[in-house]
């Protein structure tokens, strides 16, 4: 019998629960691919049935962001007094909202910017897949712990 902690397991969460995660935080990082690689840029979102929108300027990201190919975006939380974590990834395809009845609703989703400049153009996220995964983090003094007090390989 060992002392050691068990490791923590990993809760694969429920569609439900992701989107129930996704409308409780404003921020995430959206992933698209920029010419010959991927880039990955902070953004602020909002949900509007079972989709996610956000607002955007002219540049690198609204480019990127409506290609042909697919993006993703990565929002996460952990709550401080339970040392509890959570990571949500939502995978799909881009489209401009275009339609004046579509921008006129995009308005009352109370999307601001954080940062100040033209954001014109609402770009919609139609998910293909929502994954996420609820884990306890690991206290930092069991960072180094576990290593050290890991088996070490014989020289051969």
């Amino acid at each position: 019998m060992t002392n050691k902690p068990a490791t923590p397991e990993t809760e694969t969460l429920t569609a439900h629960e992701c989107w129930a995660l996704l409308r409780g935080v404003s921020v995430g990082r959206l992933a698209v691919w920029v010419a010959d690689h991927p880039d990955i840029f902070p953004i602020n979102y909002t949900v509007d049935h079972g989709t996610l929108v956000f607002r955007t300027g002219e540049g690198t990201k609204l480019a990127a962001a409506l290609d042909e190919t697919p993006v993703a975006l990565e929002a996460d939380g952990v709550d401080a007094d339970t040392g509890i974590a959570w990571s949500v990834v939502v995978k799909g395809s881009t489209a401009p909202i275009n339609s004046t009845d579509e921008v006129l609703d995009s308005f009352s989703l109370m999307l601001f910017p954080w940062q100040s400049g033209h954001k014109d153009a609402f770009i919609r996220i139609s998910p293909t897949s929502v994954t996420g995964r609820r884990f306890r983090v690991t206290p930092p003094a069991e960072w180094w712990t576990a290593h050290a007090n890991a088996p070490q390989a014989s020289p051969e």
